[in-house]
């Protein structure tokens, strides 16, 4: 294996090959912040998943060091992430009953599964799966997730009790219902917690805001002993190094876990790609969106070999460490470097650690994900498209997050199935005194011929749009007949199945026995290959396939002079 295919496969060759010394001030600054960041974060994400505070540390380890070995963003921050957490909370606690080793034991699963889903993608370059999610049904989606997210934590903001559930309005029902049994000192601590967030984030973007609240919050609790005053806390965090174990998968676990696996496989890969992309472009690199899979995927397999849960690149963290200074992964590898010191000397300071502060931390880092401007975006550009968004978002306000989910990606699929069986076409005419033609609903005076019908397809010609193209062909040439010629520009056609070429055989027949020519324009050769074969026409054929619409009625033109004589 040579070096640059080496180099390929394992990203880390390059960036240790050619790493500069004045790289790594950026490198050890951002390393350092993200961790001051990772730690806090970590913690309150595993709550979120209904996870032990400890198994998002153990997932802001590994992960982190086998994502710089294999992946190709130089800023991407791993770890935890708020929508994961959600996703693997909505749907492991309808497996299992939250807190239990089941759970814990279906979530590190869930983790490993994910990552060979993302390896697997990777290996065989199926990263373009992810379009299936388009943006009008992510942004739906994302915006709805961050509300579930926020309400989520009502619980431990107001210290009361709440069944866990993913369901928004079970859970203002609820709390409601729970109002009087509200702790005030905990409820002071959250609000005040993510007052101090805001305005930290607002005034100082840099400033380790999310670190900050919880040690204010933790020594507030020691020091006036405010667990007596009901302040649930999070209690004794165990320190130590994870021991390795692959977690046991058999059949049954595996068939309950992988419909959900590849849900968290794609959201994670889209996550990941959509802030990397930008990245690279930014710094000026080239990002493999394959390696990049088969990177997140052996992150999320290691997450769940050393007991943590899934991961992928939060918008949050990587926006922080770029703006830190990170030129290359070893940020990452520091970053790690930090955390393991924390899990193995510094956990027993989290113990009087308020879990209000970490519901604050939530509840701020998902401020982000509702944009508003996105809806408003899409309701000027295309209100079918802000129909989509409507739709995913009170879907996964009504049924939950995967439901939501599969609801937006389902209406997706059925838009672009009916927008590709009925493409657009237009009509032809010409600008007066040019070769240039142009449909005659946007342009004025242009100008026509009689008998001649001209004809653009602004799509592939497939089994799924062959009607639609026959009955057009039909219900133009009746509102402009009678015809002697059809002209089909085939500019807008890049590709034809076997079908479609039967349908324009079948339809040259069919006008031919009406005493209908049909040509060809501006046939393209990957097109124009399958019509000679299916014998529609001949590849030296050259009185019915023309270069351009102009000639094709020039040549009609003349024909037509000849026959007059």
């Amino acid at each position: 294996m040579n070096i640059s295919v080496l180099e390929k496969r394992l990203p880390i060759i390059a960036w240790v090959r050619n790493y500069k010394k004045a790289d790594l001030r950026g490198d050890l600054s951002a390393g350092i912040t993200t961790a001051v960041m990772i730690v806090p974060q970590g913690m309150a994400y595993a709550m979120l998943a209904g996870l032990p505070p400890i198994m998002g540390l153990y997932a802001a380890i590994v992960p982190l060091i086998v994502y710089a070995i294999f992946g190709t963003s130089r800023q991407l921050a791993v770890g935890p992430v708020a929508m994961d957490s959600l996703l693997v909370f909505s749907s492991v606690s309808v497996l299992a009953k939250v807190g239990t080793d089941q759970y814990i034991t279906l979530t590190i699963v869930l983790a490993f599964v994910a990552g060979a889903i993302q390896v697997i993608m990777g290996i065989f370059r199926l990263g373009f799966l992810v379009n299936f999610l388009s943006k009008p049904v992510i942004s739906g989606f994302t915006a709805a997730a961050a509300l579930v997210i926020a309400f989520s934590q009502l619980k431990d903001i107001l210290g009361i009790q709440i069944q866990r559930t993913h369901l928004i309005h079970t859970i203002l029902l609820q709390a409601i219902g729970e109002l009087g049994s509200t702790s005030i000192i905990t409820l002071c601590i959250g609000l005040l917690s993510i007052v101090t967030m805001v305005m930290l984030k607002k005034k100082s973007p840099m400033f380790p805001r999310a670190l900050s609240v919880v040690a204010v919050g933790t020594l507030a609790t020691y020091f006036f002993e405010l667990t007596r005053l009901g302040v649930a806390v999070v209690g004794d965090v165990p320190a130590g190094f994870p021991i390795p174990q692959l977690p046991v998968i058999d059949k049954e676990i595996l068939l309950t876990i992988l419909p959900t696996a590849a849900i968290v496989a794609l959201i994670g890969f889209m996550e990941a790609i959509s802030i990397s992309k930008g990245l690279a472009t930014k710094h000026g690199y080239d990002l493999d969106p394959n390696q990049e899979l088969i990177g997140i995927g052996l992150a999320n397999i290691a997450a769940g070999i050393f007991r943590g849960y899934t991961v992928t690149g939060g918008f949050s963290r990587t926006a922080v460490n770029e703006s830190a200074g990170a030129n290359t992964p070893l940020a990452a590898l520091i970053t790690a470097a930090l955390v393991t010191v924390t899990l193995l000397y510094l956990t027993p300071l989290f113990y009087f650690l308020p879990r209000s502060v970490l519901a604050a931390i939530i509840i701020t880092s998902v401020f982000g994900l509702i944009d508003i401007g996105v809806a408003k975006h899409l309701w000027k550009i295309k209100r079918r498209d802000f129909g989509l968004y409507l739709l995913t978002f009170f879907a996964t306000l009504a049924f939950g997050i995967v439901v939501g989910l599969g609801v937006g990606v389902a209406a997706s699929l059925i838009v672009f199935i009916e927008r590709s069986t009925k493409p657009h076409f237009a009509v032809l005419g010409r600008i007066e005194n040019t070769t240039s033609y142009r449909n005659i609903k946007n342009y004025e005076n242009l100008e026509r011929y009689e008998n001649l019908l001209l004809l653009r397809i602004d799509s592939q010609f497939y089994f799924g749009n062959v009607n639609f193209l026959k009955s057009t062909i039909d219900e133009q040439g009746k509102l402009h007949g009678p015809l002697k010629a059809v002209i089909l520009d085939m500019s807008g056609v890049n590709q034809i199945d076997a079908t479609g070429e039967g349908a324009l055989c079948e339809i040259q027949t069919r006008l031919e026995g009406e005493g209908i020519t049909l040509f060809f324009a501006n046939m393209k050769k990957p097109v124009s290959r399958v019509l000679v074969a299916g014998e529609v026409c001949d590849d030296k054929e050259t009185e019915k396939v023309f270069l351009t619409v102009h000639d094709a009625v020039m040549h009609f033109l003349h024909t037509k002079q000849k026959s007059t004589i």
